[in-house]
């Protein structure tokens, strides 16, 4: 992968940058898509082909305003991609989703770095009030790292997702801009220097 280029940095921290998905990132999707270590978190069930990808990556314009994808990259390698859905400005509210593809960058605090980076753009720049996330019950990675970024759980949908031979609950957590706002401060500090908001 070639090394992140100033002018297509969206947003950075002190190890990680968000920038716009490149078409040179689709191979990469591909293989996390279909990496079943990393899809059972998904939604996604069916193999996903070369296609499917292209078409997703081309199609991402036209979801405009109303989603946004970025890709999480670390040490010029991206690993993961997150985003921003359902921007509804009139209500103030969005939901944000996130897959870490690199399975050697799990457990080290990039996905509450990236995602601290994102409610910062959603909050300070589309001005929403709420952001929501949701997770499967057995993501307990996913579910700690919202709760870190200030996320609180709303709510339960009883044996909502079929995965792993079983039924397991939707967990329904949001942040709002007051609440998260306590956690900027600190995390700014932390990232002194090096935060390119």
């Amino acid at each position: 992968m070639s090394e992140v280029k100033q002018e297509v940095i969206f947003r950075r921290s002190k190890r990680v940058t968000l920038r716009p998905v490149l078409e040179q990132d689709v191979p990469l999707l591909l293989k996390w898509i279909n990496d079943p270590e990393v899809s059972k978190y998904l939604k996604v069930h069916l193999p996903m082909m070369e296609a499917d990808e292209n078409e997703w990556f081309t199609s991402m314009h036209k979801r405009k305003p109303r989603d946004m994808v970025v890709a999480i990259v670390v040490d010029d390698k991206p690993i993961g991609t997150m985003g921003l859905h359902g921007i509804d400005h009139r209500q103030g509210h969005a939901t944000t989703g996130a897959l870490i593809g690199e399975k050697d960058c799990w457990d080290k605090g990039y996905g509450s770095e990236a995602k601290m980076l994102l409610l910062e753009f959603a909050f300070n720049v589309l001005n929403l009030r709420k952001v929501y996330s949701n997770v499967i019950a057995f993501n307990e990675r996913s579910h700690a790292y919202s709760l870190k970024c200030g996320y609180k759980e709303e709510g339960r949908l009883k044996d909502h997702h079929y995965a792993q031979g079983k039924y397991w609950d939707q967990i329904w957590l949001s942040v709002y801009r007051n609440d998260w706002e306590l956690l900027w401060e600190t995390f700014r500090k932390e990232h002194e220097g090096f935060l390119m908001v």
